[in-house]
């Protein structure tokens, strides 16, 4: 009977991480969205498909558009990649994977001009045998291009974190210190009012008090 839940708990963990793998991978994360002058930046663009529908014709457009401005066409995929002339003409990299689920694409030595709205554009067709619908779906990524990264939250978070464990311990240590303090001065209080105790008693006491030796 003990061995019961046993068997039941070990049976929910491997149905757990059964389910876990069989589980699609696919999952549709959001770009980042500040980059650093000079660097490589990738604009990440996913949309991820069922089983039942990764037979599909797929085709990415990317656009750009800046402060102010309109939509320009900067890179497409269509069976094959073409980049079209633009700003970023020599900069752009296909980074799409080949189940055509992570379409996402990579600007090289980014500059400030790049700051700007990027939209990323999924036209899917799919192939079933009576017929082939067509799906669409757009991301779009408010891209923001600094001259110098800016301070991690984590490593900001870690910074706080020691100053205050560094005051905690001072605070402790102080009270510590004060501790102490009292308590040898409580005890040397103690000693200073017992010698005055015996000072004060009478001579005769005092030889009183000596414990007579036997002869």
């Amino acid at each position: 009977a003990a061995a019961l839940p046993r068997l039941v708990c070990a049976s929910s963990v491997a149905l757990v991480v059964w389910a876990g793998f069989c589980s699609a991978v696919c999952v549709e994360v959001p770009s980042e969205t500040e980059a650093v002058q000079g660097t490589h930046m990738k604009l990440l663009c996913i949309s991820c498909m069922k089983r039942e529908e990764v037979t599909a014709s797929t085709v990415v457009e990317w656009f750009y558009r800046p402060e102010g401005g309109k939509d320009e066409p900067i890179y497409e995929y269509r069976k094959m990649n073409h980049e079209f002339p633009s700003r970023f003409s020599g900069r752009l990299q296909w980074n799409g994977s080949k189940d055509m689920q992570d379409v996402s694409i990579t600007v090289l030595n980014v500059t400030l001009n790049d700051s700007g709205i990027y939209t990323c554009n999924i036209t899917r067709e799919f192939e079933f045998e009576i017929h082939r619908p067509l799906f669409t779906s757009s991301r779009k990524i408010h891209l923001t291009v600094v001259e110098e990264a800016g301070e991690d939250f984590t490593s900001v978070i870690s910074e706080i974190m020691m100053y205050i464990l560094l005051v905690f311990l001072t605070l402790w240590l102080l009270i510590e210190m004060v501790y102490c303090y009292r308590k040898v001065s409580k005890a040397e209080e103690a000693a200073q009012e017992s010698a005055t105790d015996y000072l004060a008693i009478p001579s005769e006491n005092k030889e009183n008090c000596a414990v007579p030796v036997e002869e």
